[in-house]
């Protein structure tokens, strides 16, 4: 980082803070796979907990740390910006959303064998959509004109 500040001819602590401010810049090497589990409010409240206990006893490492083969990486996130699908880990540039302590472990195991599972739900749904299913728009929309007044 000194480099950088001496290339940009700026004093070293703002390039630190920019690098400390950020998640996305890592001061130390990460493994091949980056896992990044969100532990705000709206994960908190659907099991993240879980989730980080389970990669935790999984993998054998605490949060901040790495597996001895430098294939996992384990950190806390603040917010990954999925939250209508929480729990969500994020797998290097992968979100794995929806998940239980089980499907977390599938995920991991793939992992283990070099084998990149589908991000995405890792649940029954296929997006956002509500975990019951779908509550509104369920049939053909209105044809034009509907319900407005005649003298309009």
């Amino acid at each position: 980082m000194n480099y950088v500040a001496e290339l940009l001819e700026m004093p070293p602590m703002r390039v630190y803070e920019v690098a400390t401010f950020y998640t996305m810049f890592n001061r130390e090497p990460v493994g091949k796979y980056f896992l990044q589990v969100c532990t705000t409010s709206p994960c908190q409240l659907r099991g993240c907990s879980q989730i980080l206990k389970t990669i935790e006893d999984n993998l054998g490492i605490k949060v901040g740390e790495t597996t001895s083969d430098n294939l996992f990486t384990l950190v806390e996130v603040e917010c990954a910006g999925a939250c209508v699908n929480a729990p969500v880990l994020a797998v290097n540039d992968d979100y794995y959303e929806d998940l239980t302590p089980e499907s977390t472990v599938k995920v991991l195991e793939s992992l283990k064998k070099g084998v990149v599972p589908k991000a995405g739900p890792q649940g029954s749904r296929r997006t956002c959509e509500p975990a019951g299913g779908l509550t509104t728009l369920k049939g053909e929309p209105p044809k034009a004109g509907f319900k407005v007044r005649a003298d309009l």
